[in-house]
């Protein structure tokens, strides 16, 4: 991809919907403008408080959208590009350099599923490699970015002999977050359970954002049960610390976990079962994997990388449009 020229600061406007990944997405150079509303509801509740935004994220009345010059639109949902664009954006505004960021699978057909953008004017920006390759993409400007976070300076400790689980809402996302397996695995193994709405699922509830590294660093191990989604920004923030990782062997983590270096992946729960309690008796094993996940994290997760892609990103939306528009 080629790097085009800026002079000025890019304006952005995208709704918040994942707020780790908006909160790493703003570490880049560049002003990103978010709506907020009365009734605070869905990609409507401007910067929160869970978060420390930099002063980079503006909130906008939804009413006063419009009102503003931006450099390009990011979209981040469904409901922003098939209803919210419509209902807080002008005309013109919908006619700017647009981006949509799929952080998520096919819900439906795994492979047969398009993708709910069909304009070829719109760049589509998957997380994984493992999501480009599962939907179908019917639009020309298909790229990947994939994850960057900032490091915590958090060590890891492992003291504690107990596995730990960072999902919102696993009961309620079923088989998809891999509730049953994760049920299935606290059976044999002692395994806590962190996230929104975790508490009616025996877990503990909610760690915020900026404490869930040095949370996270008490436990042996990371588990994660998903089955079927994106690579979780929690995993990638429990290996940037020097944690050693437990996960199916789905999705984009065999490319990522180097099984026996890093942690273990695998389909067989059994055999899953085994590595966790082989690192809950082997407190060295535990800490060299996770020096070695760390080391991965490092080299694949760096924020710099992963905001330098964006800047490039929205500066090549910005020369198509300017291009179509010639």
């Amino acid at each position: 991809m080629n790097n085009f020229i800026q002079e000025s600061r890019l304006k952005i406007f995208t709704w918040h919907v994942h707020g780790s990944y908006l909160y790493y997405l703003s570490q880049g150079n560049y002003d990103i403008y978010i709506p907020v509303n009365n009734e605070k509801s869905e990609g409507y509740y401007g910067r929160g408080e869970t978060f420390p935004f930099g002063a980079n994220v503006i909130e906008v009345s939804a009413q006063n959208v419009k009102d503003i010059a931006f450099d390009c639109i990011l979209f981040q949902s469904e409901k922003n590009y098939v209803k919210d664009q419509f209902e807080v954006l002008s005309e013109l505004q919908r006619q700017l350099p647009r981006v949509y960021v799929e952080h998520n699978t096919p819900e439906g057909h795994p492979t047969n599923t398009r993708h709910i953008v069909n304009d070829p004017d719109v760049i589509v920006v998957h997380v994984t490699h493992f999501n480009k390759l599962m939907w179908y993409n019917a639009t020309p400007h298909v790229r990947v970015i994939e994850h960057g976070i900032t490091d915590s300076q958090v060590e890891y400790k492992g003291h504690i002999a107990k596995g730990i689980v960072v999902i919102n809402h696993i009961e309620q996302r079923g088989r998809i977050a891999g509730w049953d397996t994760f049920d299935e695995v606290r059976k044999s193994v002692p395994i806590d359970l962190i996230g929104m709405g975790t508490k009616e699922s025996d877990g503990l509830g909610e760690v915020l954002h900026p404490d869930l590294p040095i949370f996270l660093s008490h436990y042996r191990f990371f588990f994660n049960p998903i089955r079927y989604t994106s690579f979780g920004l929690a995993v990638c923030e429990a290996m940037m610390i020097g944690m050693p990782i437990v996960a199916l062997a789905t999705t984009e983590y065999p490319s990522i976990i180097k099984n026996g270096e890093s942690g273990f992946i695998n389909t067989n729960i059994d055999i899953l079962i085994e590595r966790m309690q082989l690192l809950l008796t082997d407190r060295l094993l535990a800490k060299s994997l996770g020096t070695e996940a760390q080391t991965i994290a490092k080299n694949r997760f760096n924020i710099n990388r992963f905001t330098n892609e964006w800047y490039e990103v929205f500066q090549y939306a910005i020369h198509l449009n300017t291009a179509y528009h010639e």
